[in-house]
C-alpha cells in the first residue's frame, strides 16, 4: 500500500512518500486507508532556514551558540590556536586554520562569550598565561568581546585584555585600553553561524524578548485556518515536531521558551475538528542525537548517546506525550527520535532506546503507531528490521533528501515522487518484502 505525505514549509508542499511493507489498514484514518499528510516543520521546533526573520533582532546575531570563530592576530598575522585540539596551551602561532584553531561560542550575553575547542575544552586564563585546559564551563573564562566590523579585542572579568606576544604566547596582560589600529591586542574575527534553533534564538534574545518573538511566532505560523486549509485540500494527517522542553512546560529548563504544549494542545483540537490526524514527533532530545539546529545542539556537539541521564529524561517525555495524547482521537502515532546520527549514536543505543520507547507507548495506547526513524548519514535502513522492538503497529521512518539538491528545485511534487520511485524503486521493494516493521519514506 502506498501513503502520500507531504511536507509543509513556506505554505506549499514538499513531496514525501510513505510506503507501508504490506496491505495493512491504517487505523483511525477515517475516508479511506491512505495517509496525506503534511509536516508542520519550523513551528514548535525552530530551524531558522525556514524563518530567519526569526533572529534578525538578535544582537550581535552571527555570535550565537555553537557559532564557529577564528582569531588572527593583527601584528603576527597568525591564528590563535589551541594546541592538539585542546586540553594543553594556547599559542599564536599558525598561519592557516584548521580545527585547532577554531573555537565554538558560548554565548553568556550580546557581549559575553566563552571559547570552546574542537576537543571540547574551554579557553581560560590563570594568572597572565592563557590555556585550553579547562573541562567545565564553569572553570573557563568569560570574555567580553569589544568589537568594531571584524576586528575584535578580548577582556576578562578583571579588565585585562588579551594580545599576542612576540614569543608566539596568549597572554592576558596588555597594557592599559588598545585602540583599533594593529596592535597586539587586536585581532582579526572570521566568524561563521549554521546552528539558528530553538537555543540559539532563546539564548540570543533573552528570556523575556524570546517568550515575546516565540509567542507571536507559535500563534501566527499555524493557525486554525490552516487545519481548515489541509482539511479541504485532501490532507488528512499533520507530522508535528516537538522539542524534549514540552514535558516541563510552562516553565521549561533555561534557556528553552514555555508555551509549545499549549500549541500542541491546539493542534489536536484543531485536528479533531477537521478530522485530522496528528502524529507527534520528537524532534530534539536532551543534549541533541545529531548535533543540528533542529535537535536544538547548544554548540553543534552531541551529547545524547553518551548520557544516561539525557536517554532517561527522553523516555520521561515520551511517557509525558503518550500518557497525555494516548487516548486522544485525532492521536495517529509517535515518533519516538528524530534522525539519531548515524557517525555518533551507536546501533546498540538506539534499539534500546526505541525497546523502551515502544513499551511507554504501548502503556497508554494498543493501536497507536510507533514510528522508529533511521539513523541519519551513512546507516543501513534494514538495521531496524533485525532489531525485535515492537510487534504491533510499528512503523520505520526512512528519510531521502531532494531539498539540498538543485536538480530538484524545478520539480513540480508528482515529479518529485516519480524521481523517488525509480531510484529507490529497489530498495522500497526490498524493504516492503522484509517480515518486518511497516515502512514510512519521508522526502524533503
Amino acid at each position: 500500500m502506498e501513503l502520500v505525505f507531504t511536507k509543509w514549509v513556506f505554505g506549499f508542499f514538499l513531496c514525501c512518500c510513505l510506503v507501508f511493507s504490506k496491505a495493512y489498514s491504517v487505523e483511525g484514518i477515517l475516508g479511506d486507508d491512505k495517509v496525506r499528510g503534511v509536516n508542520l516543520g519550523g513551528w514548535l521546533v525552530i530551524e531558522g532556514w525556514i524563518k530567519p526573520s526569526l533572529f534578525e533582532g538578535i544582537p550581535n546575531g552571527d555570535m550565537l551558540d555553537g557559532a564557529l570563530v577564528q582569531l588572527r592576530s593583527l601584528t603576527l598575522q597568525k591564528f590563535v590556536s589551541a594546541e592538539n585540539g585542546g586540553g594543553t596551551g594556547v599559542t599564536v602561532s599558525r598561519d592557516v586554520a584548521s580545527s585547532w584553531e577554531t573555537f565554538r561560542l558560548w554565548r553568556i550575553s550580546a557581549s559575553e562569550f566563552q571559547f570552546r575547542t574542537s576537543l571540547g575544552q574551554f579557553l581560560t586564563c590563570d594568572g597572565l598565561e592563557c590555556s585550553a585546559a579547562a573541562q567545565s564551563p564553569r572553570n573557563a573564562a568569560t570574555f567580553v568581546v569589544e568589537r568594531n566590523s571584524n576586528r575584535v579585542h578580548l577582556k576578562l572579568k578583571n579588565g585585562a585584555y588579551l594580545q599576542a606576544m612576540i614569543t608566539n604566547q596568549l597572554t592576558a596582560d596588555y597594557p592599559g585600553k588598545p585602540g583599533w589600529d594593529d596592535n597586539a591586542a587586536t585581532f582579526e574575527m572570521i566568524v561563521s553561524n549554521n546552528l539558528h534553533g530553538d537555543y540559539q534564538l532563546a539564548n540570543g534574545y533573552g528570556k523575556d524578548e524570546a517568550t515575546r518573538v516565540l509567542q507571536r511566532h507559535r500563534n501566527n505560523f499555524v493557525t486554525v485556518d490552516d487545519f481548515k486549509f489541509l482539511y479541504r485540500h485532501g490532507i488528512n494527517t499533520v507530522r508535528i515536531p516537538v522539542g524534549w522542553w514540552i514535558a516541563f512546560d510552562p516553565d521549561p529548563p533555561a534557556p528553552f521558551i514555555g508555551g509549545s504544549l499549549e500549541a500542541l494542545d491546539n493542534a489536536f483540537s484543531w485536528a479533531q475538528a477537521y478530522n485530522l490526524m496528528c502524529i507527534i514527533d520528537l524532534h530534539a532530545a536532551p543534549g541533541s542525537q545529531n548535533g543540528m539546529e533542529h535537535s536544538s545542539s547548544n554548540d553543534g556537539t552531541i551529547g545524547w548517546p553518551n548520557s544516561p541521564a539525557y536517554i532517561s529524561k527522553t523516555l520521561d517525555v515520551i511517557d509525558f506525550l503518550a500518557s497525555r495524547y494516548g487516548k486522544h482521537p485525532a492521536l495517529l502515532g509517535i515518533e519516538l527520535l528524530n534522525e539519531p546520527s548515524a557517525d555518533l549514536v551507536p546501533f546498540d543505543t538506539v534499539v534500546s532506546y526505541y525497546k523502551q520507547g515502544y513499551d511507554i507507548v504501548r502503556k497508554y495506547s494498543s493501536t497507536a503507531y510507533v514510528i522508529i526513524c533511521q539513523r541519519i548519514g551513512k546507516a543501513d535502513p534494514m538495521e531496524l528490521y533485525q532489531a525485535n522492538i515492537g510487534s504491533h503497529n510499528l512503523v520505520v521512518d526512512l528519510h531521502y533528501y531532494n531539498l539540498f539538491d538543485p536538480f530538484f528545485d524545478h520539480l513540480s511534487p508528482s515529479e518529485n515522487i516519480e524521481v523517488i520511485y525509480k531510484n529507490r524503486q529497489t530498495q522500497i521493494q526490498a524493504l516492503n518484502s522484509a517480515n518486518g516493521p511497516l515502512v514510512f519514506v519521508e522526502f524533503d
